[in-house]
């Protein structure tokens, strides 16, 4: 399942701590991020919780402290549990437990190392898709540190395709691009962009796009779409807002893989994204059915279920069907649903039949994305 780059936000972080200056930056950490869970070395627990100056002894701070006895055996278990790690320790330590255990921009948490002095706090991994430069930021000011970043677009002050791309919720299909893309606007360089929806203008300054195709000439090209287009992709970084909303209608007990397959055929036939779906639609008789249920499961999409009251009260509704109508009392389900999740959406996919299932695609209003 890939990973949507947004809107990817730090939801849980690990605090480390191994000595007792850690121990004290540590607690500051503790109580000022909410989502946030304390590893302390046992070697300094017993300061931390039986000393009369802890200034943390609460229910709600002792019930988010881990005691751990060997750090590189707790590191390594909880690596790819948090979103973020704090580690208040040297930075060759962290590098050194870290270095096994990373495999990819896309999916790697967020490190920050903080010196127990709390003089430095240095982003150290996943500085923009993982969320890295923002919370060393955020420890800087909560521990009074000085925030080191180093990533090259941060430093010159410049666009970060991937940092525009995690703002708006955008999917990066081709991750290899990034670095293409980052390194035309540290040289100076314009990229053409292609952008439909009006997303990216507003963060790419004009000195670094070309207003024109036919200016662009050999110039890396940012595409920004939820359709397929004929490109050459080796030199186009894809980015997939998520602007498609399947509505879907079965017979009960219909697969999950014949429902997949109506789904991508459309998709492919209609030179639509599938990285572009943001949901599925369909009636709240479908709660249960467990078809649908495996295909937004594997998908990793939401489903939205809707009433018969709020099917029938869409009025824009293009292959009203008297038999469904008879049986479940709405003149739509794949239609209306695809219509309701998109708020109102424009209707790019009329209702389809194939074999048990039924299936419509609306886009969503780009600012109304869900």
């Amino acid at each position: 399942m890939e990973r949507l780059i947004s809107v990817s936000v730090i939801n849980k972080v690990s605090i480390w701590a191994i000595t007792p200056g850690g121990l004290t930056i540590g607690q500051k950490l503790l109580k000022s991020l909410h989502d946030s869970v304390f590893f302390i070395s046992a070697n300094i627990a017993d300061e931390l919780l039986f000393s009369e100056s802890s200034n943390i002894a609460d229910d709600v701070c002792l019930d988010r402290i881990v005691i751990f006895e060997k750090l590189s055996e707790m590191f390594q278990e909880q690596f790819m549990r948090y979103d973020a790690h704090i580690c208040i320790f040297s930075t060759g330590i962290a590098v050194r437990m870290a270095a096994p255990l990373i495999s990819s921009k896309l999916t790697d948490p967020a490190i920050v190392v903080v010196d127990d002095r709390a003089f430095h706090a240095i982003s150290l991994l996943s500085g923009h898709l993982g969320g890295a430069n923002e919370l060393t930021v955020e420890v800087a000011q909560i521990t009074g540190a000085s925030p080191v970043i180093t990533t090259a677009t941060d430093i010159n002050r410049l666009p970060s395709i991937d940092m525009v791309a995690k703002r708006l919720n955008l999917l990066i299909e081709n991750p290899e691009m990034i670095k293409k893309v980052n390194m035309a606007f540290l040289q100076g360089k314009r990229v053409m962009l292609i952008d439909p929806f009006n997303l990216l203008a507003s963060y790419i300054p004009e000195q670094f796009r070309y207003k024109e195709l036919s200016d662009a000439g050999d110039a890396v090209t940012v595409l920004c779409s939820d359709t397929d287009i004929d490109i050459e992709r080796t030199k186009t970084l894809l980015l997939r807002p998520p602007s498609l909303v399947a509505g879907m209608g079965c017979n009960r007990g219909t697969a999950r893989s014949e429902l997949m397959e109506i789904l991508i055929s459309t998709f492919k036939e209609q030179n639509l994204s599938i990285k572009s779906l943001a949901a599925i639609a369909t009636t709240s008789l479908k709660q249960d059915e467990a078809g649908l249920i495996e295909l937004a499961h594997e998908l990793g999409k939401p489903i939205r279920f809707y009433d018969k009251d709020e099917l029938n009260s869409v009025e824009t509704i293009e292959n009203p069907s008297e038999m469904v109508e008879k049986h479940i009392g709405v003149k739509s389900v794949c239609e209306a649903a695809a219509i309701l999740a998109t708020q109102n959406g424009v209707l790019i996919v009329p209702k389809i039949k194939k074999g048990n299932a039924t299936l419509a695609v609306a886009r969503i209003t780009v600012k109304n994305q869900v």
